[in-house]
């Protein structure tokens, strides 16, 4: 019984109390943006808000399982977790429902679920376990090359679903890798590639290869000319003028009509208010709407029109910004920021090496899906369908985020042993 309150007297409180206040305000943000006149009752469960109340009130039973579980289990079965997500992405794609294009849910009545979701954490369980099990020595092409297969499995399984936008999550173990010693070249190389693609998606790869070349030009007078770097040099240059093409092939003959017509409206290449750029525009008219202080509790008009479309769930952001106003979207915007510097601080002080690696694989996926889903409803990034955290309507998203979060709060408050 002693060592039981000693467990719970050393969890962060800070860290929960950010967790329940960002629950409880997806809640009410919920409840306004399908606020139904015949159903008032925020828990009625014939509505959506009130279903999430259900997913809440799990979520808080899972929360308490995680932290009354020996902390070790999620080390020693880390691998047992990950393959066990692997085998239920290969399921899904077999027998799975289709939902909004993405065959990626399993369905048994009304109730779903999506393993995507939960790949998320599993994958973070299996990083933090292969860094923590070694000595960690970025030279050696095992280091460099495992982590990326443990990123990369889960990835393609739901690009395969047709779920581009929860792949993507995956590049967000950068931070793991570069935390645990990874070069900054590899970073810099990544933003020079995303560069690259932008330009070739804004003016074509013709400019994009004349300019690699006239760059590659002006280095060759700045290197040492030795046969090393003068084969180094020209293979950079064949590989940014073979991606520079991948890239416009890609957009041609991979993504579908509605994706590139994403892509386009974003860049600015064309105007579709009426059908790809409908929701971002809808999006941002709502949250500029809001002004300074938001137009009020249930008073948003572009909400109770259902102007914008998945306004729970991957739009919820809007309805924060037109009721709630500027200063609404700072405080959740705020909280986002403090439960990451949070996150971040608490991995620094892990004796554990595996739970060091782990806060930082639960703030990349955060950071990630906080960045991209804000990023979405203000039309900076294109819509790529990801919720955001602890807000959205959903309960896969919200188990997967709260198990995600309390293994490292679990972590935490055990930091004291050595796992």
């Amino acid at each position: 019984m002693r060592e039981r309150r000693n467990l719970f007297s050393n969890i962060d409180v800070t860290l929960v109390v950010l967790y329940l206040v960002m629950v409880l305000l997806g809640w009410v943000n919920i409840y306004a943006a399908v606020y139904d006149e015949d159903h008032r009752s925020i828990i009625d469960i014939s509505q959506s808000y009130g279903k999430q109340m259900i997913f809440i009130a799990s979520s808080l039973f899972i929360a308490l399982v995680i932290l009354l579980t020996d902390a070790r289990f999620f080390s020693t079965f880390a691998y047992a977790i990950y393959g066990m997500t692997i085998f239920l992405l290969l399921v899904v794609l077999a027998v799975g429902s289709e939902v909004s294009g993405s065959k990626s849910w399993f369905h048994i009545g009304s109730f779903g679920f999506q393993p995507a979701e939960f790949a998320k954490f599993a994958t973070a369980l299996a990083l933090a376990r292969f860094f923590s099990a070694q000595h960690i020595n970025f030279r050696e092409f095992r280091t460099r090359i495992i982590p990326l297969v443990f990123m990369g499995l889960p990835a393609v399984l739901i690009l395969l679903q047709n779920d581009t936008g929860s792949a993507l999550v995956y590049s967000s173990f950068i931070l793991v890798l570069y935390r645990m010693g990874l070069s900054g070249n590899y970073l810099l190389a990544g933003a020079l590639i995303v560069v690259i693609a932008l330009s070739t998606l804004m003016v074509g790869p013709i400019y994009v290869v004349v300019l690699i070349t006239l760059m590659a030009g002006i280095l060759f007078f700045f290197i040492k000319r030795n046969r090393r770097n003068i084969i180094n040099l020209i293979a950079i240059l064949l590989l940014g003028i073979g991606f520079t093409y991948s890239v416009e092939y890609a957009v041609e003959n991979v993504l579908g009509e509605h994706q590139k017509t994403r892509i386009n409206v974003l860049l600015g290449k064309e105007m579709d208010l009426k059908g790809a750029g409908y929701n971002v525009n809808q999006s941002k008219i709502a949250i500029g709407s809001g002004g300074f202080a938001g137009k009020g509790f249930l008073n948003g008009t572009q909400t109770k029109y259902n102007f914008v479309p998945e306004q729970s769930t991957d739009f919820i952001f809007c309805t924060v910004g037109e009721e709630w106003g500027f200063l609404g979207s700072l405080v959740v915007i705020s909280l986002f920021i403090s439960l990451l510097i949070r996150i971040i601080l608490l991995a620094e002080r892990q004796r554990s090496d595996f739970s060091k690696v782990y806060g930082y694989g639960v703030a990349g996926i955060i950071f990630f899906h906080f960045m991209i889903n804000i990023g979405m409803t203000i039309g900076l990034v294109p819509v790529i369908g990801i919720p955001l955290p602890f807000f959205s309507y959903g309960g896969s998203s919200l188990w997967a985020f709260t198990i995600l979060l309390f293994i490292f709060i679990k972590q935490d408050a055990n930091r004291n042993a050595l796992l």
